[in-house]
């Protein structure tokens, strides 16, 4: 049996960006949680413990440096170097909670993780 609580996504930007995809995250039912300024990737995993998020999303020219050290902080399976949201999909399916990366601040991917990630909790998507 399913369910349909409500989402919650940390998204850290080396930029300080995140907006976008905190849009698409919300027109899906989710809640985003944009970490504000420079670096903010570094702290993703911070925000996600605290926040008790579903899952992170850490942005930087690599897509590495927030999901790595997420990973390494609080042991939260990460995966990086994304460049396309059919990536980011399939991580979620595959149970990473901390997703890597290049700079991609879209709604589509906001709105498309959120559906993979209650797809793969059992609600609708």
């Amino acid at each position: 049996m399913g369910t349909n609580k409500q989402i919650i996504v940390v998204i850290g930007d080396r930029l300080g960006k995140g907006q976008n995809v905190a849009i698409g995250i919300e027109a899906a039912g989710g809640k985003a949680i944009v970490i504000p300024g420079m670096a903010a990737d570094m702290k993703l995993g911070d925000v996600m413990h605290r926040e008790q998020a579903d899952i992170g999303i850490s942005f930087c020219g690599s897509g590495g440096a927030g999901a790595i050290t997420a990973q390494n902080k609080y042991g939260y399976s990460a995966r990086h170097g994304m460049r396309s949201i059919e990536e980011g999909e399939t991580a979620v399916r595959e149970g990473c909670t901390v997703l890597g990366f290049g700079f991609m601040d879209k709604a589509e991917l906001g709105e498309r993780l959120v559906q993979a990630v209650r797809k793969k909790q059992g609600g609708k998507p």
